[in-house]
């Protein structure tokens, strides 16, 4: 009864004034805390996340003649398995809703349907950073403790991982703020289609499906473009910290692109939103 309460006040604050919104984002705070399944969805974000830059990082070496790899991206590699739980979890907090028709009474209460998507959005994304900053910062000092007994070693080339390094630094932020995207994209494609599994397909369908149509296409050039377009290649562009003149897309210029993605996607959920009935 007090979200009841705290949403329907926020609905006679006006939704669209400062005081609905932040009304309106206590009443979503209180929907993501109380829900049993966001909490365990975050954690096995990190421990997915952490344990599979784990796992990488013990099972590459780097031989006496050097190997060229990426020694931060590969402390990351976690991150292209923990996003899928950050887009379930995303998806989960609109869909959710939907299928209680629990969706009817919060836009009884907050008639600005674009406020209550803004305070989803603030929150599962604000949620999503918090985790997935946890989750970068384990895999990096992880990986600074496994990689050298792997052969990185200032002797081949490679510094220990430090956030004190430009480079590593811009992919760690980058990492963190590529699954806050990812949690937008999930809210986004949710709010125009309602139904969760739908949702969940389409989400991971963009991340995952043009990876693999990259490697069977042939044409150097397609690949290229494929890499440049594509949400999750493009925006993981942000990890990269070597040979970044032969990438097909730079590290900001990529998570851009994901940007792009993701703000279409809420775009299309919030026109949708204020034009169907709940």
């Amino acid at each position: 009864m007090s979200l009841l309460n705290s949403a329907r006040t926020a609905g006679r604050t006006d939704g669209a004034g400062r005081g609905g919104f932040v009304m309106a984002l206590r009443a979503e705070w209180t929907k993501l805390r109380t829900a049993g399944g966001a909490g365990w969805l975050c954690l096995l974000a990190v421990a997915l996340t952490v344990g599979v830059g784990c796992g990488t990082a013990r099972a590459v070496r780097c031989p006496d003649a050097g190997c060229g790899q990426d020694a931060v991206r590969l402390a990351m590699t976690g991150v292209t398995v923990g996003q899928a739980v950050v887009a379930v979890l995303a998806v989960l907090v609109v869909s959710g809703e939907y299928g209680t028709g629990m969706i009817r009474t919060t836009l009884t209460a907050v008639p600005n349907r674009l406020a209550v998507l803004g305070a989803k959005a603030t929150v599962v994304t604000t949620v999503v950073l918090a985790s997935g900053t946890v989750a970068v910062l384990a895999s990096l000092l992880a990986a600074r403790h496994i990689l050298p007994g792997n052969g990185f070693t200032e002797a081949h080339g490679y510094a220990p991982l430090s956030l004190a390094d430009g480079p590593t630094l811009r992919a760690a932020v980058g990492s963190v703020l590529y699954l806050g995207l990812i949690a937008g994209l999930g809210l986004g494609v949710a709010t125009a289609v309602r139904e969760a599994g739908t949702a969940i397909g389409i989400v991971l369908g963009l991340l995952y499906l043009f990876p693999v149509v990259g490697q069977v296409v042939n044409d150097p050039e397609w690949q290229d473009q494929l890499q440049r377009i594509a949400p999750m290649t493009a925006g993981l562009a942000v990890q990269a910290t070597v040979d970044l003149p032969g990438m097909p897309i730079g590290p900001w210029e990529g998570l851009g692109v994901l940007a792009a993605w993701t703000t279409a996607a809420l775009l299309v959920g919030g026109l949708l939103l204020r034009r169907r009935d709940a």
